[in-house]
Formats: C-alpha cells, sequence, structure tokens
C-alpha cells in the first residue's frame, strides 16, 4: 500500500487572518500525525497575500515541535536564492532538534513574482546552472563529506550530529527528474501544477537513478497532488470551488488575495474562458466520495511508480479539510493513532 503524506501552503481564508491560517495549520499537522500520515511539507512562496508565510524552515520548526512522530519537511526550499551552506546549517539545527524526522526538499523555481526574485537575489550572481553542484554542496555539508580539494572542505556546518535530513529534489519537468538520478537523490514530482510529463519524469528517474556514494540511497519518487473527499460528490464538488477560483485567478493573472469561501466561488462573475481553464483543471484533481479518490489515488501511484503521494486540499473551511484527509486516511486503512 502506498504512504501517504500531506502538503500544506498554510492558505489564508477569506475573512481571517495570517496569523489565524498558521494556526490552522498546526492544527492540521496535529490532526494528520494522529490519523497516520507519514509526512507533513510545506513550500515556499513569495509575495503572495492568499499564503500566510514564506520561509518553511522557520514554519518546520514549529510544526516539528508541536508533533512528535511526522516527518517534517519543505517542499522546497529554492535553493538558486541562497547560500547551501546556510541552507546545511538551517537544517542541520532542525534535524538536531528533532531527529529523524526533518526532510529537505529542494528545488530550483524562483517561487514567487519578479519583483520578489530581484530583492531575493539583491546585489547577486545567481546562476540556475550552478543549482546541481549546489545540491552536491549540501550533501557535503550535512554528511561530512565535501571532496578533497573543494574549497569548503574543512568547512563545518554545526551543529555536529549523527543524523541528517533526508534530501528530495522536487520539480515540474523532466529536467528535474534528470538531476535527481545523476545526483542520487530522492525525487518528487508536482503533479497538482497540472504540467504535463510527469509519469515520463519519474520513469526516466526510477530507470536512471544513480546510487550517491553518500547518501547511499535507493530510487524513492513522490508525486504531490490535488485531492479533495467528502461522504458525497455533491459535497465534494462544492468544497472544491474554493480551489477553483484560487487557482483560476494565479493562472489568468487576477490573483485573488485569499483562500475564497464557497459562496464568494458561486458568485464569482466567471467568463466562458474561466470556466473553459476551470472544467481543464478539474481533469488533474482528485475530487469524490472516499472510494473513488482511494480508486484514483491508487491509479495516480501506479501510473507514476511512486510509493508516496503528499496531498494537497485547499479547502476553506477548517473542519471540511481536516475532515476530507480523515475520510481519506479511512478509505486506506491507515494506522491512526
Amino acid at each position: 500500500m502506498i504512504k501517504l503524506g500531506v502538503l500544506d501552503q498554510v492558505y489564508v481564508s477569506e475573512g481571517r487572518t495570517a496569523a489565524e491560517g498558521l494556526q490552522q495549520s498546526t492544527r492540521l499537522i496535529q490532526a494528520t500525525e494522529a490519523l497516520g500520515y507519514s509526512r507533513f511539507w510545506v513550500s515556499e512562496h513569495h509575495s503572495m497575500p492568499a499564503l500566510a508565510f514564506s520561509s518553511p524552515e522557520v514554519l518546520i520548526a514549529h510544526l516539528a515541535a508541536a508533533t512528535s512522530r511526522i516527518r517534517v519537511g519543505s517542499g522546497g526550499i529554492m535553493l538558486p536564492h541562497y547560500s547551501a551552506y546556510k541552507v546545511a546549517e538551517n537544517f542541520r539545527l532542525l534535524e538536531a532538534l528533532h531527529p529523524g524526522r526533518i526532510d529537505l526538499g529542494l528545488g530550483r523555481a524562483p517561487g514567487g513574482t519578479p519583483l520578489a526574485t530581484r530583492a531575493l537575489q539583491q546585489d547577486k550572481y545567481v546562476d540556475v546552472n550552478k543549482y546541481p553542484q549546489q545540491v552536491l554542496d549540501i550533501i557535503g555539508y550535512l554528511h561530512d563529506s565535501m571532496p578533497a580539494g573543494h574549497p569548503f572542505e574543512k568547512l563545518l556546518a554545526s551543529p555536529v550530529i549523527s543524523t541528517a535530513p533526508e534530501i528530495w529534489l522536487l520539480g515540474s519537468s523532466g529536467e528535474s527528474a534528470r538531476i535527481a538520478a545523476m545526483l542520487g537523490t530522492s525525487y518528487a514530482f508536482a503533479e497538482f501544477f497540472g504540467t504535463p510529463g510527469g509519469e515520463e519524469a519519474t520513469k526516466y528517474y526510477n530507470e536512471h537513478f544513480e546510487p550517491n556514494n553518500v547518501l547511499k540511497d535507493r530510487p524513492r519518487s513522490m508525486i504531490a497532488t490535488l485531492a479533495i473527499c467528502a461522504e458525497t460528490e455533491e459535497e465534494a464538488n462544492r468544497l472544491a470551488l474554493s480551489g477553483d477560483l484560487l487557482f483560476l485567478g494565479i493562472r489568468t493573472g487576477r490573483e485573488v488575495p485569499f483562500l475564497p469561501s464557497v459562496q464568494t466561488a458561486l458568485d464569482y462573475p466567471y467568463t466562458e474562458m474561466d470556466l473553459l481553464h476551470i472544467q481543464q483543471t478539474r481533469q488533474r484533481r482528485i475530487i469524490g466520495t472516499p472510494d473513488r479518490v482511494k480508486e484514483q489515488l491508487l491509479k495516480m501511484s501506479k501510473d507514476y511508480n511512486v510509493e508516496e503521494i503528499l496531498i494537497n486540499s485547499p479547502i476553506y473551511d477548517e473542519n471540511a479539510r481536516i475532515h476530507s484527509y480523515r475520510l481519506i486516511a479511512e478509505a486506506f486503512g491507515m494506522n491512526m493513532q
């Protein structure tokens, strides 16, 4: 049976504040830990008012402290913005505080608007082509294995600990799969972006994986998808309206500054083109009853040949969101506490 985890983008729901969104995220990780979910990842996005945070490493520290078993990680750190050394220090500290529970997901995307990227990279020269070397440097720092002759060979990434976070490369393209396979890291595909070619990307990764002598790992791949579950198809489709409008705004440049309520989504003056966008997007969503959601998740795991799926559920009502995760956990017979 596949493992299920959570991808939380920490939405600011309509009529609520970012602080309340962060409180909801804390309650969500506690609930999903009790339901038996394996991981809980938070993303990095900048200058997006509908999301309550932009610093995964800070939020990971809080969420891990509020729980005791579930793995907590980044989905992901947008590495070209940062020093590999500083990222390694941050995640070594997190691993020291919560041994065996920290995941370091890394990505190449900007994670925000061009203006936000300019601010993040102010007075820096950034070459995204150096991303693979940055990943290798992080592996070296986290495992005290910098190669001989490296300019930072003798540099310590403190604190000194005996364990290391799991390293995952994130992507929505075949290029990220190629890099993950070449470097010997785990690989996660952002299926919920709606980018085609995911099955081919994970297939390439699994077939071309080259073991890393430091990580000593086997190929491990997973996907992140969007799923909404309720007792009836009608209710699940009603709950999905909030996410429909949110992602429509992102896609069309008419960004909604919050996760809209179902009523706001119902009242929105959609154009024919808007409805076509939503119809196309819905084809890559999993929305329905527990049996249907389980069936679709299992099919997806087979199509992508992955062992694990992270679920993102942009549901406006907090109780309905937790209930959606509960119904999915029950459908899969997960080990609830």
